[in-house]
């Protein structure tokens, strides 16, 4: 039976359009899109009315929603998560997860793969695929390990796999150590299309500093310092102490530094000898970030080329009274994307107390953090993703990297970018929804005619406090917990239905 849903009085804003406006629903897609100020609701009737008539629907109920001048936007879509489904469901579980997403806008999420057993075969992805669906509506997409089982040699699994129901493998949470393995796994990608995920990190500097991370856990636990970068009693701890947990942890993060940045080039010179589509996973360093801009260089540069080339035979076979007929161009299959997460946005890592929020990568300098905004602004950064990474209390307390990510994330971006002149809102929708809809070729992410209804409203000048312990997620650990955030999520809408 068709639905009919017209949105009205509201700020409509997406990658394109920041404007007052109104916008109508049939089932689950957008059908039409109108800019102005529509704040009465018989005046709106007409415009409804008029499309479903010219579509030939009469007599039709039609749900009419005052957004109240609240923000309308594409819901946001978050190419990184971790459910911990299966095998960990005391850190989160489906239902859980989901409804934490849903708080925090999110219409889609894809859900990383390192769970207990790993995700290494189609017919699991798609399993947990379709129990996502029968717990909570918002679309769960669940990728699957470059080798089997994490075991860093077999990547035969990879052939089964169809991008239009799979389309991002990775070893998060880890890095494939051999290069002749991602290569191999790179080249299968390239043939059927999936997306390589990278948690570049190399793996011999990952466990030279995990010696000197461990050993400041040691005092963060004997002198009951949070390891997620939250207030503890430091004025009760003697300065040597706290002068040698920095001491041990910044030892650790510059091993993890370097860890980042060759892995980053490394993969991403194999992706370039596979064609096939890299994705860089939670972009860190200034040096991460400048090698994925240089491979963008180069596939620009690339292409300019191609097209200059193009242009001088054409020249000359005018000049010549002969045909031009250019040769057909397959499309470049290399292709490099990335990603930065809030809390890499919103905070530096060398100072106290955010040097003991432990998370993979960790948090890095200032200049990193600059480097970071100046990839938003320019174009190399194309996604921000949460890596929403739940753990137990107990897990986190003992040294478990990561945070809880998906209800703060849009209030972090908001403020830490828009209301502070880094971003237009418009640049934001399209890092957390037009481009990582692009990416995963899903028809989501803007507001116009004929894509998926999944929509969140926002007021981005509402400020709050974080108070973790509200959260849906089962994971409560997050640096911001405390903090006073600007930019509230208040409604989601998956396929026009509203879900939040």
């Amino acid at each position: 039976m068709m639905r009919a849903l017209l949105i009205y009085n509201a700020r409509l804003l997406y990658e394109s359009m920041d404007t007052p406006g109104a916008l109508l629903v049939i089932d689950d897609k957008i059908r039409a899109v109108y800019t102005g100020y529509f704040t009465n609701r018989k005046t709106v009737e007409s415009l409804a009315l008029s499309v479903l008539a010219e579509d030939g629907y009469t007599n039709c109920a039609v749900e009419y929603h005052d957004a109240g001048g609240l923000t309308l936007s594409p819901a946001f879509i978050d190419m990184h998560s971790h459910f911990r489904y299966p095998g960990q469901t005391q850190k989160e579980d489906l239902n859980s997860g989901l409804r934490a997403a849903a708080a925090g806008g999110f219409g889609t999420v894809v859900a990383m793969p390192n769970t207990v057993p790993v995700v290494s075969s189609r017919d699991m992805a798609l399993s947990i695929d379709g129990e996502a669906s029968s717990v909570f509506p918002v679309n769960f997409i669940q990728s699957v390990s470059i080798t089997r089982d994490f075991n860093g040699t077999d990547t035969g699994h990879l052939d089964a796999l169809d991008p239009s129901h799979t389309p991002l493998i990775t070893e998060d949470g880890h890095e494939v150590a051999s290069a002749a393995v991602m290569l191999e796994a790179m080249h299968k990608a390239s043939k059927t299309g999936l997306i390589v995920g990278c948690h570049c990190e190399e793996t011999t500097l990952a466990a030279a500093a995990k010696p000197f991370r461990q050993e400041a856990l040691k005092l963060m636990e004997q002198y009951r310092l949070p390891a997620w970068g939250t207030a503890g009693d430091e004025d009760d701890i003697p300065d040597a102490v706290v002068d040698k947990i920095e001491m041990l942890l910044t030892q650790a993060n510059d091993l993890l530094a370097l860890a980042e940045n060759t892995a980053t080039v490394r993969n991403i010179a194999l992706a370039r000898d596979a064609g096939c589509h890299v994705h860089i996973a939670h972009v860190s360093t200034a040096s991460a970030l400048d090698a994925v801009r240089a491979a963008k260089d180069s596939i620009r540069d690339e292409e300019a080329d191609y097209a200059a080339d193009e242009a001088d035979a054409a020249y000359d076979a005018a000049l010549d009274g002969t045909r031009f007929s250019p040769a057909p161009r397959a499309e470049p299959s290399f292709r490099v994307t990335c990603e930065v997460t809030p809390h890499h946005l919103a905070l530096c890592g060398t100072d106290e107390p955010f040097i003991r929020a432990l998370v993979n990568p960790p948090l890095r300098s200032e200049d990193d953090r600059v480097v970071l905004l100046e990839g938003l602004r320019d174009g190399t950064v194309d996604v921000i993703s949460t890596d929403h990474a739940p753990h137990t209390a107990a897990d986190k307390a003992g040294g478990a990297p990561g945070f809880t990510g998906f209800e703060t994330a849009f209030a972090v971006c908001n403020t830490v970018l828009v209301s502070n002149g880094q971003l237009s809102g418009k640049r934001l929708s399209q890092l957390m929804s037009a481009n990582p809809a692009r990416i995963l070729h899903l028809n989501k992410g803007l507001l116009v005619s004929g894509c998926d209804a999944d929509l969140v409203l926002t007021d981005p000048e509402e400020k709050w406090v974080i108070d973790s312990q509200a959260f849906l997620s089962k994971g409560k650990a997050t640096p911001f917990d405390g903090m006073t955030l600007t930019g509230k999520v208040r409604e989601l809408f998956i396929g026009g239905k509203i879900v939040r």
